[in-house]
């Protein structure tokens, strides 16, 4: 089994809608959605979700408001301006407590409890294409690099179970903890980029992050011939930087069709960007096999 992550140094490149091309394409494979702060492959892939699991991580403050004295301690402690005065007692607010412990260590009453904080959901369900591993990241919550790796875990126990010849991920786009956590460990990254300044700068950060974690990494110009020029300096910049760059795809209304239709854009028909589609994954089967 190959582990092939679609990635990118910043939003709204593509990277998705080539996942979702390459599971139209792939056979045998599982798929798992790893942009868990904003994810969207299931808004193409319409999955049908057959087992749901809680994510727990960190702590949260509670008090007991039956055994808080109103000594007011916690408040002067916290550091974050959890604690609010409520009457003679006190009470936290959940959304701004970082779960750093401080009050429930100091507490005179011991009135404060710790339990885990649900920071999110994460889902086994079905698609036409096969199992996707996928989650939904609290709103405020974090450690998305944790419910990362829980994801792409689950995944993988899935497509060796299955005997998969793909596990296919869409990354988060970024080089942050949620990024590093999609791709160690991986057979290969493709990173989609865009011809613009700030997808030359940001695809040669994802390279530079691919490059310290030794992760052989491909590279895809999306909407190449709204700007040749950058589109060539981008490239050979990726080059420079030791990435081998694969092909391009050109710029297609009918990628926007596909989204609007719930269809990966192979599927939705055979114009020019579900050509070059095609072909990148042809080349990276060809690689990577």
């Amino acid at each position: 089994m190959k582990e092939l992550v679609i990635i990118s140094g910043k939003g709204g490149t593509g990277k998705t809608s080539i996942t979702a091309s390459f599971a139209a394409l792939a056979n045998r494979a599982v798929f798992a959605d790893c942009d868990v702060d904003a994810a969207d492959l299931h808004l193409i892939l319409n999955p049908e979700i057959r087992e749901r699991h809680d994510f727990y991580s960190g702590h949260e403050a509670v008090i007991r408001k039956a055994d808080c004295t109103g000594c007011g301690l916690c408040a002067d402690l916290c550091r974050f301006d959890a604690v609010k005065s409520s009457g003679d007692k006190f009470k936290i607010e959940l959304p701004s407590c970082e779960g750093c412990g401080v009050c429930v260590s100091f507490c005179p009453a011991k009135a404060i409890d710790f339990p885990d904080r649900l920071c999110g959901e994460w889902f086994v369900s079905n698609t036409r294409f096969g199992t996707i591993v996928h989650a939904r990241l609290g709103i405020g919550a974090e450690n998305s690099g944790k419910l990362v790796s829980t994801v792409r875990q689950q995944a993988r126990q899935f497509a060796t179970a299955g005997q998969a010849d793909w596990l296919l991920t869409d990354g988060p786009p970024g080089t942050g903890c949620p990024v590093i956590a999609s791709i160690t460990g991986a057979d290969a990254v493709l990173a989609v980029t865009e011809p613009t300044l700030s997808g030359q700068h940001d695809l040669l950060r994802v390279i530079e992050l691919t490059r310290h974690f030794k992760i052989p990494v491909f590279v895809c110009v999306n909407k190449w011939d709204i700007n040749p020029a950058m589109t060539a300096t981008i490239e050979a910049a990726a080059t420079s930087s030791g990435a081998t760059v694969l092909t391009r795809i050109p710029y297609d209304i009918s990628i926007t069709e596909a989204q609007i239709n719930g269809q990966s854009v192979v599927e939705h028909n055979n114009g020019i960007a579900s050509q070059f589609m095609q072909t990148l994954w042809e080349k990276l089967c060809q690689l990577l096999h």
